[in-house]
């Protein structure tokens, strides 16, 4: 069998040496260690075995952590099906949020604080351009999702929005953007209001001492980079859209080219010269850091619901606009549980022999070495892994 290289070796490799260094917080030894050991014994798992044919399988458990490249398939079919009773007959329009990266320091060091002023300035500013009759007059609606990584791995925090091209009024009807959708706000003044609005809430933040650091100087000097994509061709689009962001991680196993004792390579896309994919080697250490930089706080929320699209407000909402708008749900109801509809989707037959196409029955729950006589439980609530890891590193 070939060697692999992906990112449970440059874990095995480097985590050690680095930990040493820089003594990682609980958490983030945590989120390593349960990408580490995803899908392998320590785990735990089962033993099945085929009716038909008798072929033998082992099956470890996966870690579920949101950070893993190997996990979130299912959990990211899950959530677009569920997005896709939301969809509305009308344009979407895909804004992006960044900063300057002068502030990466103070995002880095109060990362949860700092992402939550993202989100909340970045959407006041969009329902605020959308309240005034100039623009459209009436309550609107998004998805955000936070990304914390470019391409080549270096630390970018942004925020990516899907916004309906819209919005409900006080009536209950529902009002287009400018020329029927196809338009939404100047992003010049987005960014101008936006960079002086976050510019101001961070300066009082720091001097109430909500986030440690100190305002950089010329942040004002030029443009912050907001911009609003054409809208998408239609709700198959959004759809498409939501499957490659919503559930990313910072780096997939498939640009993982080499591991070695010293280096880690890799390759990227450089969108600002024309999507060239290019390859780029770093110490295995250094590699190591950009990645933890994108391990998001104990329990953060990196998917928000805004306007008549939260969780508050969705369902009567949703159900006003279609009658203003005169169409019934995109999708058909489906009573089958979601989890069989998502692996569906997914190719995947649970319970069904991959040689013979026969069905698989348990036949032994191998006792866990590293949790005797009980099943690995979710990585998130295992204490002992995180034990486990202080102790080994």
């Amino acid at each position: 069998m070939s060697e692999s290289h992906d990112l449970a070796r440059v874990i095995d490799n480097f985590l050690p040496a680095f930990n040493q260094k820089h003594k990682l917080p609980g958490y983030k030894l945590k989120t390593l260690g349960a990408l580490q050991h995803c899908r392998t014994p320590y785990m735990g798992g089962h033993v099945e075995a085929c009716e038909c044919c008798g072929e033998i399988r082992v099956v470890n458990n996966s870690c579920r952590n949101r950070h893993c490249p190997r996990c979130g398939g299912i959990d990211k079919e899950k959530w677009i099906i569920s997005r896709e009773k939301d969809l509305l007959p009308v344009k979407y329009f895909h804004v992006v949020f960044t900063v300057p990266d002068k502030l990466d320091r103070l995002f880095i060091n109060n990362q949860a604080a700092m992402y939550n002023l993202l989100f909340s300035v970045a959407w006041d500013v969009l329902k605020d351009f959308g309240s005034p009759r100039r623009w459209i007059g009436g309550k609107m609606g998004a998805i955000s999702i936070l990304h914390t990584w470019g391409q080549n791995l270096w630390y970018h925090p942004h925020l990516h929005f899907i916004v309906p091209a819209g919005a409900i009024m006080p009536a209950g009807k529902w009002k287009h953007s400018r020329s029927r959708g196809k338009f939404l706000f100047k992003v010049d003044m987005l960014s101008n209001v936006f960079r002086a609005r976050f510019v101001k809430l961070v300066r009082e933040m720091i001097r109430e001492k909500q986030v440690t650091g100190h305002l950089p100087g010329g942040l004002f000097d030029n443009n912050w980079v907001v911009y609003a994509k054409q809208p998408f061709g239609g709700p198959g689009q959004v759809i498409n859209y939501l499957g490659r962001y919503t559930h990313r991680t910072a780096i997939s196993n498939d640009r993982i080219q080499e591991v070695t004792s010293e280096k880690v390579t890799f390759t990227w896309k450089d969108y600002h010269d024309n999507y060239l994919q290019k390859t780029t080697t770093l110490d295995g250490e250094d590699f190591l850091n950009l990645f933890c930089q994108h391990i998001l706080p104990p329990g953060f929320t990196r998917i928000r619901h805004f306007g008549f699209l939260s969780n508050a407000l969705k369902a009567r909402s949703l159900a006003l606009i279609r009658l203003a708008l005169k169409v019934k749900p995109l999708t058909e109801k489906d009573d089958r549980p979601i989890a069989l509809i998502a692996l569906e989707r997914m190719g995947i037959k649970p319970g069904t022999c991959k040689s013979c196409g026969g069905k698989m029955v348990l036949i032994e729950i191998p006792r866990n070495h590293f949790h005797p006589g009980k099943r690995a439980p979710p990585l998130q609530n295992d204490d002992q892994l995180l034990n486990d890891c202080k102790t080994r590193w």
